[in-house]
This record gives structure tokens, C-alpha cells and sequence, in this order.
């Protein structure tokens, strides 16, 4: 079999505040100060085909844009193995692991932090092909045009800065920043939450678009349950730091198996609903500074039980193409 486009193998990822002087003073004279340690992911296994697009959905905090940045090569690991068809990244050398690199680009939340308001639209996309020798210097005008032309946009604007144009805009020209150095693999990390919804239905038709005439491949992060049903192959459910789901998106909108999935959806609103009251999931997500052990849904979920409280659960076949991460399950 073809080995995936990424995969993931037990990748965690942890973030260590050290002990400031005061904090080592306290420390010394018998204060209860300790480092800081956020375990912000924790033993993730996650594959991604050629071509599909899968959807990562996880309340805020579950870890979603760290695993982002991780796959982006903006982070690194803490533990595990990150596969680019199926070759650990650290085993490549160092023209192949940048050419890896330049074939996955990201797409961030905020079109205009992520903008530098410094630069025109002509060195903000046209500067990342130069740099990597894909376009020669004397072209990147007409190289730039042709970018903003797949996105949508008059390749006339060339030589705006970011805030002369609108939200929608500048998420298009974050996309054309993305598709300048020809990737084959897009990280969307909330990549139209910031956008009017009438903005955001024309970016994700956009990304349809370009997923059929580039052959492109994504990784959708999003808390919008419409958005992944809308544009979605496959489903990836994070609770902090953890896989706990993981499907095809019609299996999955049809018969969701984790408990924590299951919360999700049933807060989805529906123009079919008859009744008028809200439900939401029960307590607040827990701190990754301190995560509950075994399961670490268990203090939300009103199916717990004392293996929950203990055991972690391990993300297991339940079903063709199905994983779950349940003890319910067995």
C-alpha cells in the first residue's frame, strides 16, 4: 500500500517554564513553587492521505494549533515521529527535509497578525519562491500576479500594503502567500473564523477550488462542526492533547462513538430542533498544566466509571476506517 502523504507516530509536545530568581528564592526557602510544565500534546498517532482533507476539531485548548504548528515544522516535538511518506522526517537529509517543508505550508487564523504590515502584497508573496530559487528575481512580479489571480484577486492590488484591504481579502492573499511556493499540503488553522460568514462560505468554496485544480491536500482545523461536514473527508476528534476519534466524515456526523463527539454534535444547532434549550457539555476543559488522569474526559462525561478514572484509554479499530480511544468500547 501506498504509505500517506503525513502521518503521526505517538507525537507529544510539552512546554517547560523555568523558575524565574524569585521563583528559585521562594523554592529555597521552602515555598511550594515548582516549574511549570503544559502538556499540550499527548502520544497523538494521526495519518493524512494524498488528496483528502481532514478535518481537526477539538474545543479551544485541546491542542489543535500546537499540533498545527508541529506539522508545519514551526514547532518541534517533544516525543514521536513525524512521516512524510512514510520516512521519519529526522532521517532525511537536509535537501530532502527542506523540500518537505516547502511542500507543507500553513494558513493562519488572523489574516492580518499574520501579515507583515510592512510589506506589500509583491515581497509578502513573492519573497518565500525567490528565497528558495523557484522563480527567478526578475520574474516574481508576473509570479505574484499569477498568484493573486488563482485566489481571486486583481493582480493590479500588487502593491497595497495589508491594511488597505478588507478581512477577505487579506485571507486571500494569505492563501496566494501559501500556493507561491507550490505546496502539495495546506495546514489550515482556523483559517475563516475571523471572516463574515458570507466572507467564509467564498474562502472555503475557494479552498474546493484549488483542492480540484492543484491536487492539493489539507489539514482543516476549525471548532465549526458545519464548516468540517461542509468541506471534510475525514474526521479527527482532539480532547486535551488526545485523539479520541477519528472517522469518515459521513460515518462520523451520522453516528459519532466517543462521548465527548457525541457532546459536540448534540451542541450543534439545527433548523429541525424542536426544543428551544440549550444543552452545553457539562464542566469546563480541564488545564493541561494539570491534566486528570486516565481518561481525561472522565470528570465530563456522564458515562465514567472507575477503569475512566485509572486507564488510559488507547485509540483502537472500531469500526473500517474507525478509530475510538473508549472503554466503553469494550
Amino acid at each position: 500500500m501506498t504509505p500517506p502523504l503525513l502521518a503521526l507516530r505517538q507525537v507529544s509536545k510539552r512546554f517547560e517554564k523555568k523558575l524565574d530568581l524569585a521563583g528559585r528564592v521562594a523554592r529555597a526557602l521552602g515555598a511550594a513553587v515548582r516549574e511549570e510544565t503544559v502538556h499540550a500534546l499527548d502520544r497523538v498517532d494521526m495519518v493524512v492521505h494524498e488528496g483528502e482533507v481532514v478535518g481537526l476539531v477539538g474545543e479551544s485548548g485541546c491542542g489543535k494549533s500546537t499540533l498545527a504548528r508541529i506539522v508545519a515544522g514551526l514547532h518541534a516535538p517533544s516525543a514521536g515521529d513525524i512521516l512524510w511518506h512514510g520516512r521519519p522526517l529526522k532521517d532525511l537529509d537536509v535537501v530532502a527535509r527542506r523540500a518537505a517543508r516547502l511542500q507543507t505550508q500553513m494558513i493562519f487564523q488572523d489574516p492580518f497578525a499574520s501579515l507583515n504590515p510592512r510589506l506589500r502584497v509583491l515581497d509578502l508573496v513573492g519573497e518565500a519562491p525567490v528565497v528558495h530559487g523557484l522563480v527567478p528575481a526578475a520574474q516574481r512580479r508576473e509570479w505574484v500576479a499569477e498568484q493573486l489571480r488563482r485566489v481571486g484577486l486583481d493582480p493590479a492590488l500588487v502593491d497595497r500594503f495589508p491594511h488597505q484591504f478588507s478581512g477577505g481579502q487579506r485571507a486571500r492573499v494569505g492563501i496566494a502567500r501559501a500556493l507561491a511556493v507550490g505546496p502539495r499540503f495546506l495546514i489550515c488553522d482556523e483559517a475563516v473564523a475571523a471572516l463574515d460568514v458570507s466572507i467564509q462560505a467564498q474562502v472555503l468554496n475557494l479552498f474546493m477550488a484549488l483542492r480540484e485544480s492543484l491536487g492539493l491536500t489539507y489539514l482543516f482545523i476549525s471548532h465549526d462542526l458545519g464548516v468540517v461536514r461542509h468541506l471534510c473527508d475525514r474526521v479527527v476528534i482532539m480532547y486535551l492533547g488526545r485523539v479520541v476519534e477519528t472517522a469518515p466524515a459521513t460515518e462520523f456526523f451520522a453516528s459519532p462513538n466517543h462521548p465527548y463527539a457525541r457532546a459536540l454534535l448534540a451542541e450543534v444547532p439545527r433548523l429541525e430542533a424542536r426544543k428551544k434549550d440549550f444543552v452545553a457539555i457539562v464542566g469546563e476543559i480541564p488545564s493541561p498544566l494539570d491534566p486528570p488522569p486516565g481518561c481525561h474526559f472522565h470528570p465530563r462525561c456522564p458515562h465514567a466509571t472507575a477503569r475512566c478514572r485509572e486507564e488510559v484509554p488507547v485509540l483502537k479499530p472500531i469500526a473500517p476506517g474507525r478509530w475510538s480511544a473508549c472503554h466503553l468500547n469494550e
